[in-house]
C-alpha cells in the first residue's frame, strides 16, 4: 500500500491521480475529510481506504506491514495565517510523528517542505548546504513551521530507510478550486480574465490585477517567481517512489524564474484574449512578507537522476487553462 496524507488537497489529489494513471490502486488516503469543498478532487480516484487525519497513527500501527511508502503532503498552507500554534500542531508535531512512525516501521517517505523557508532569498536557494536551514529567516509563520521541521529532520541521527524533503516552489495546476485566496496566481488571473461568468463567451474583456511592486528594484509586474506545474511535481514524487536517490532535502521548482507579467500574458494568450492588466497595492498584511524573487537551484535533483524536462510556463498555463479551468475539470 501507498499512503498519501493531504490526499484531498491540491497536490495530494493530483498525486493520487498520477499514481492511478501508473496503475496504482492500493492507495490509502489520509486527510480531514470533513471539508466537503475538497470532495470533487477525489471523485474519480481509485483507492482502497480513507483514514481521518487524527486516526492515522492507530491505523498505521495495525497496517504498517503492508505500507510500502508514505507521501506526507498534508499541511496547513495558509501564508496569511499568523497563529504559530496552528502550524506547530499540524506542520511540526504531526510531521514529527509521521517521521518517527516511518522509523519505527521501516517505511520510506517524502514530506512537503516549501520555498517559503528561504525567506526573502538573500541567502540564496541552494539545497546542497544543510547548514543553511539554521540561518534562514522565513517571512511568515507558515515558512517558519516548514523550516523548523527541516531543521529538526537534519538533526536526526536515526532516519527512515529513505527520506526526501521537497521544497515546493510556486505550484499551480488543476484541483486547486477549493483554495480560495491561497490558490495560485494563475487560477486568480484566469478568473479575472475570463472566469466562470462567461466573460469570453460574451465578448467581454477581463482585467487581470497584479500586485504593484513596493520594492524599487522591481517594476510593477516584474516580480520574479519560480512557477512549477503540479504535473511536474507529481512526476518528481513518482520518480522518488521508484528510484532510490540519496536521502535529503531537495528543491522542487523549474530552476527558471519568470515574471508575473509573463504569467498574466500567458493566461490571456491561452484564452485568445488581448491582455488587459492593472496594478493594485499589495495588501498591507503581507506587504513586508512578500517574496520578490524565487528561483530553485535544481542541480541536486538532476544529479539524483531526474532528467525529465519541466513544462515551460507558457505550455503549462495553456494546458491548465484550456484543459481544466475553462470547463472546471478535475485531474
Amino acid at each position: 500500500m501507498i499512503v498519501v496524507t493531504g490526499a484531498a488537497g491540491f497536490i495530494g489529489s493530483c498525486l493520487v491521480g498520477k499514481l492511478n494513471n501508473k496503475g496504482y490502486k492500493n492507495i490509502v488516503l489520509v486527510d480531514d475529510f470533513s471539508k466537503t469543498e475538497k470532495f470533487p478532487n477525489l471523485a474519480h480516484k481509485i483507492y482502497i481506504e480513507k483514514v481521518e487525519r487524527m486516526q492515522f497513527f492507530p491505523w498505521l500501527a495495525k497496517n504498517s506491514a503492508e505500507v510500502e511508502f508514505i507521501f506526507h503532503i498534508g499541511a496547513r498552507t495558509d501564508t496569511t495565517e499568523f497563529s504559530m500554534a496552528v502550524f506547530e500542531e499540524l506542520n511540526i508535531r504531526y510531521s514529527r510523528d509521521v517521521w518517527n512512525a516511518c522509523i519505527l516501521y521501516g517505511i520510506p517517505m517524502v514530506y512537503a517542505s516549501s520555498a517559503a523557508t528561504y525567506g526573502d532569498g538573500s541567502l540564496g536557494y541552494d539545497d546542497h548546504d544543510n547548514s543553511l536551514s539554521s540561518h534562514l529567516k522565513p517571512l511568515n509563520p507558515y515558512g517558519v513551521s516548514k523550516n523548523e521541521f527541516d531543521k529538526w529532520v537534519l538533526q536526526q541521527i536515526i532516519t527512515p530507510p529513505r527520506w526526501y524533503g521537497l521544497k515546493f516552489f510556486n505550484v499551480f495546476g488543476p484541483n486547486e478550486y477549493h483554495k480560495g485566496r491561497m490558490a495560485s496566481v494563475v487560477f486568480h488571473a484566469f478568473n479575472q480574465a475570463d472566469g466562470w461568468t462567461g466573460g469570453r463567451a460574451n465578448g467581454q474583456r477581463g482585467v487581470v490585477r497584479l500586485f504593484r511592486s513596493h520594492n524599487p528594484e522591481y517594476t510593477d509586474g516584474g516580480q520574479l517567481r519560480d512557477f512549477i506545474y503540479v504535473k511536474d511535481v507529481t512526476d518528481v514524487l513518482y520518480f522518488l517512489l521508484n528510484n532510490p536517490a540519496e536521502s535529503g532535502i531537495y528543491n522542487l521548482g523549474t530552476g527558471k524564474a519568470r515574471t508575473f507579467l509573463d504569467l498574466a500574458t500567458s493566461v490571456f494568450t491561452a484564452l485568445n484574449m488581448p491582455p488587459v492588466i492593472e496594478f493594485i497595492d499589495t495588501p498591507v498584511d503581507i506587504r513586508d512578507k512578500y517574496q520578490y524573487f524565487t528561483e530553485a537551484k535544481m542541480e541536486k535533483l538532476r544529479a539524483a537522476g531526474y532528467s525529465k524536462p519541466f513544462f515551460t510556463l507558457e505550455a503549462a498555463i495553456t494546458e491548465y487553462v484550456q484543459g481544466y479551468l475553462v470547463e472546471k475539470i478535475y485531474y
